[in-house]
């Protein structure tokens, strides 16, 4: 592949044949935490006093320079969803967001009703700022809190505590139509009850959207180094059973797996990713997928925050490109699509990949064969089951078995 992609070398004839483009997204990166946590494996960077308005405003400049080097290799496409995540995107100024989605504005075509949504930490509110995030241009606004209790924010090394958080959900109430509550479950020491807590404390808020992740240990992290005692498998499914039960009694219904709703609130711009959908990443070792009409291919940006910034304002932001590989194609397409509760379309697959359904029929047989999904002439779908065993229904449909 040729190392920056060029739209002429995009373009050229190749083994896939796609009939139309799936919609297309923005993830935008923003990499500085106050602290990086033990558990977080994403690219996110501490920030050290002096970090101030100086690098926000020289970061806004990189991250418009590679959105301008990227033009492009997306012409003439609308943007649908807008996804500001990190790291803490509300480190950033109001006034800094505000330069950075009006630049974005002017640069490219978005959906009249696009969902432009940002990660928010409690450990960064104040008072009215989530105010000026709306202002600038932020409609939905996904808010990190994890847990309500402190020893278990302390446990997950969280900067805030339990008023922080109920000031910050408080205000996100308030001040956006939508709203995403972020917690996790399965936190050392967590007993079943300080769960049921968390989610009733939680739930009290009628929020529009609750995303609920395992917490799980990964590589290079400081848990992976130093890790700390979990609950046992059958206690975390107990917690999964609490989870369900107490949503569904609130109105919100799971439509991924780790994700609840109620009607109308689903996050846009994750069931773009779910559903095989492109994005455009932008930011430090952000990541992208973009179709054409013979191929499919990803993306990384330089990682480092000062390295990215230099090679974003010389128009070379990205570090690698690689084509996806027709027969790694049906297990990346499933891989996303088997995580949501009515899962896809067969017709989805076809467009989306530009192959044949019969390259994942020995993959569908033998998960039905083993009721990990339930299917008709339209629409494949996880059963509970399925739901419960997701990564070894997934696998069933990696290259080498299918």
């Amino acid at each position: 592949m040729t190392h920056p992609l060029d739209p002429v070398h995009a373009m050229r004839p190749g083994v896939l044949q796609l009939n139309a483009l799936p919609p297309l997204s923005l993830y935008v990166h923003l990499p500085w935490c106050i602290k990086k946590c033990p558990y977080c494996d994403f690219n996110s960077h501490e920030w050290r006093a002096g970090d101030d308005r100086a690098i926000q405003d020289q970061y806004v400049d990189a991250l418009l320079a590679d959105l301008e080097a990227s033009l492009p290799l997306i012409w003439g496409r609308s943007i649908q969803t807008v996804f500001l995540g990190g790291g803490t995107p509300s480190l950033f100024s109001p006034e800094a967001i505000d330069r950075l989605i009006g630049g974005i504005r002017a640069r490219l075509r978005l959906a009249p009703d696009a969902e432009i949504t940002m990660e928010a930490n409690p450990g960064t509110f104040e008072k009215d700022r989530f105010k000026a995030f709306r202002q600038a241009g932020i409609t939905r606004l996904s808010i990190g809190v994890q847990s309500f209790n402190n020893d278990h924010l302390k446990s997950l090394g969280r900067v805030h505590d339990r008023d922080q958080a109920l000031a910050a959900v408080t205000e996100a109430a308030q001040v956006f139509d939508t709203f995403n509550l972020d917690l996790m479950y399965a936190l050392p020491g967590q007993t079943l009850d300080d769960l049921s807590q968390d989610m009733q404390t939680a739930l009290a808020f009628a929020p529009p959207h609750i995303s609920i992740y395992h917490l799980t240990i990964e590589p290079n992290t400081v848990f992976a180094k130093f890790p700390p005692v979990l609950p046992e498998d059958d206690l975390a499914y107990e917690m999964m059973d609490a989870i369900t039960e107490l949503t569904a009694a609130h109105g919100l219904s799971r439509y991924e797996v780790s994700a609840y709703a109620k009607s109308g609130h689903q996050c846009a711009h994750n069931l773009n990713y779910w559903q095989f959908g492109d994005y455009l990443g932008i930011g430090a070792g952000a990541h992208s997928k973009l179709s054409f009409a013979h191929r499919v291919v990803r993306q990384v940006r330089y990682r480092e925050p000062q390295l990215y910034m230099q090679q974003a304002a010389k128009g070379e932001p990205v570090t690698q490109s690689t084509e996806v590989s027709r027969q790694d194609l049906p297990f990346e397409f499933m891989l996303n699509a088997l995580r949501l509760r009515k899962g896809f379309a067969l017709t989805d697959f076809v467009d989306r990949t530009g192959l044949a359904m019969t390259s994942l029929q020995k993959g569908l047989q033998e998960a039905e064969r083993l009721g990990l999904i339930g299917r008709d002439l339209n629409q494949v779908w996880p059963t509970e089951r399925g739901f419960d065993f997701l990564s070894d229904l997934q696998a069933l449909f990696l290259s080498e078995n299918a």
